[in-house]
């Protein structure tokens, strides 16, 4: 059996999570239903609603479930745009950085394709992270033209941890609606809805160790969004369709058990996650993508997850093909990932590590992804440190 070094696209699910599926998916009933059995089922699902709400510093009417971190970022983008565009028609302007997913990159340019908006490009530094002045700046230009801003908490492939909270503090400042992909951050750093201000959060249940097919948009109660799909009018009226009780409950278990780990877990993962970059560093020629978990001021160790994830470690090899070295890997038991596992399959060029100053189109292709989580264990990490040789560039 392969050791898995791709946690980032998903990890192992979790017996509690699969405990708690098993038990609600036995159990008969629509919540929407008026009956006793639809009461019942109603009943699981606000208690499932209320923990998810609990572990991220949200109110349950905040938890909007969806399938998962596409859907919730589609819902919140388009549904914020849509939503301040119908209040004023000349909101067009969309703030985003050029590291985001691809779920919210690819709606950012749909909309611009077929509803007029304006896609307005931060840029981010050597490390990914976002530009505070440049954001500012962006917002302060035409605030009342600015449908919405959208920063994702923690990068996926490069594992940068973005400063969220000072990111929607600037944006309310101007009036203007924050969304925020927190897909790889809940349980791998605090997350804190209410406490951080954006006006929506999207997470995803598989990365947490949840079955995949549920996830969740957090939406605050004072911001309108447009629903994406029309129907029953389940979920506030912002997602239609009937509601999986047993998904809602595994999700429920995900979230609690990961946030309940969270902080021991960073330290474990951390010092694991800094195993492997020693190891990477020691191989000639090949560069860490992102930041360390250091203050770039006085070298300062910082704990871990305070700039970087604490599973995360990506890596750019000079003359090597991500593909040949992910089944590199692979021929040596080991699961790692050439990007996100959403564009797995197709050869394109990272766009997050195009986005680095300076970064060229050769780089991009030639990057490589591991990352730890819940199970990972020492020996998974010797496994790979081992293999690392596989890493050195060609001609060394």
């Amino acid at each position: 059996k392969a050791r898995s070094l791709d946690h980032a696209a998903t990890p192992p699910p979790r017996p509690v999570a699969l405990t708690a599926f098993a038990g609600a998916a036995g159990e008969v009933g629509n919540p929407a239903s008026l009956h006793a059995t639809g009461r019942r089922a109603k009943l699981g699902l606000e208690e499932s609603r209320e923990r998810i709400a609990a572990a991220v510093g949200a109110h349950p009417s905040e938890v909007v479930l969806t399938s998962g971190g596409t859907e919730a970022d589609n819902l919140a983008v388009q549904g914020l745009f849509r939503a301040r565009r119908a209040a004023d028609r000349g909101r067009t302007r969309i703030v985003h950085t050029g590291i985001e997913h691809h779920a919210v990159l690819d709606t950012v340019d749909w909309l611009v394709a077929h509803e007029g908006a304006e896609s307005v490009l931060v840029p981010v530094d050597d490390d990914g992270a976002v530009d505070l002045g440049a954001w500012a700046a962006a917002l302060a230009e035409a605030p009342h033209r600015t449908a919405l801003a959208t920063l994702m908490w923690a990068n996926n492939e490069i594992g940068t941890v973005q400063p969220v909270a000072e990111a929607a503090r600037i944006a309310a400042q101007h009036g203007v609606p924050m969304h925020t992909d927190a897909v790889q951050a809940v349980g791998a750093v605090p997350v804190d809805f209410a406490g951080s201000g954006p006006a929506t959060l999207a997470l995803s249940g598989h990365k947490l160790g949840a079955p995949v097919g549920v996830g969740a948009l957090l939406v605050r109660r004072d911001v309108s969004l447009e629903p994406v799909a029309h129907g029953g009018g389940q979920e506030r009226r912002l997602r239609s369709g009937t509601v999986s009780a047993a998904l809602a409950a595994a999700l429920a278990a995900a979230v609690e058990e990961a946030v309940a780990e969270q902080s021991g877990e960073a330290e474990r993962l951390g010092a694991l996650r800094d195993e492997v970059i020693a190891a990477v560093d020691a191989v000639g020629g090949v560069t860490l993508t992102g930041p360390r978990d250091v203050d770039p001021a006085t070298g300062e160790r910082l704990p871990a997850g305070t700039r970087r994830l604490p599973g995360n470690v990506h890596v750019t090899v000079p003359g090597k093909s991500a593909d040949a070295l992910l089944f590199g890997f692979d021929m040596a038991g080991l699961d790692t990932s050439s990007g996100s596992a959403c564009t797995a399959g197709v050869a394109e060029p990272s766009h997050v590590v195009l986005a680095l100053p300076g970064r060229t189109e050769a780089d991009a292709r030639a990057t490589q992804r591991f990352t730890l989580g819940h199970t990972s264990t020492a020996e998974d990490v010797a496994a790979l440190v081992g293999a690392l040789g596989r890493l050195r560039p060609s001609g060394r």
